[in-house]
């Protein structure tokens, strides 16, 4: 054999390594990183979860088309986990939470099982529901602070991830003034779960955002105005103070 072809043999074979090695570390890193994504959702492969979903107000059957949307922005997350979705109307979700997650989509008005949500876990939280139209309409009191909305300028949802227990599968929340924030919501958790895993662990939290000029620029342009898990989990007898939440 030529020195030549000793050379070329060698490449081949460096190279071969080489290649071989970097399949074996992108694998584990890819690895690593659906592990964690699984463990931040609870959703380990071949895992079963819930996409718990409102009505349309008015119209049996109908789903808001942006909760459609976040609904499959949700069914995408679960199936890079490996596991599978079950869709459920929320008047006939009738079960306990923590043995699959579950993802809750739409506000208390025409969601009862997000109502339920926040009754038992979120406490400091409330939502007027109050039908006839006004300033107030819709607003989130979260402690003592107020969140009015401005339809298509001003918008805030809850964005929140909920456990029972170490054991237990998480309740993630997406609880709007709108259909359109809810979209807003799980567009959000799709594009930072990796942050809120390393900010959050796989514990609960409760975050406030808002969506900005949603007539112009749909659910894209998001806030976070503040982590109000403390405040939502707290549960306050009255308000003692309120105001319009600064842009």
């Amino acid at each position: 054999m030529t020195d030549d072809v000793r050379n070329i043999v060698l490449g081949v074979v460096a190279a071969g390594i080489s290649a071989a090695i970097g399949w074996l570390a992108r694998t584990y890193l890819w690895r690593r990183r659906l592990r964690r994504k699984q463990g931040f959702f609870g959703l380990p492969g071949n895992s079963e979860s819930l996409l718990v979903v409102n009505r349309e107000a008015g119209r049996d059957g109908s789903v808001h088309r942006f909760d459609v949307f976040a609904l499959l922005e949700l069914s995408a997350l679960i199936k890079d986990c490996g596991a599978n979705a079950q869709i459920v109307w929320h008047d006939t979700a009738r079960q306990g939470f923590g043995e699959r997650t579950e993802f809750c989509v739409g506000g208390p008005v025409s969601n009862r099982r997000m109502a339920a949500h926040l009754h038992s876990m979120l406490p400091g939280v409330k939502v007027n529901t109050d039908p006839e139209p006004g300033p107030d309409q819709g607003a989130f009191q979260i402690g003592s602070e107020r969140y009015r909305m401005e339809p298509g300028v001003a918008e805030y949802v809850l964005l929140a991830r909920l456990t029972a227990g170490e054991e237990a599968r998480p309740v993630f929340l997406f609880c709007g003034q709108r259909a359109i924030t809810n979209q807003a919501a799980t567009r959000y958790l799709a594009r930072h779960h990796e942050k809120l895993a390393r900010k959050h662990g796989n514990g609960s939290f409760c975050l406030l955002l808002k969506v900005v000029n949603s007539q112009a620029y749909g659910p894209d342009v998001v806030e976070l105005v503040a982590d109000v898990t403390r405040a939502a989990r707290t549960a306050v007898p009255q308000a003692r103070s309120s105001h319009r939440a600064a842009g």
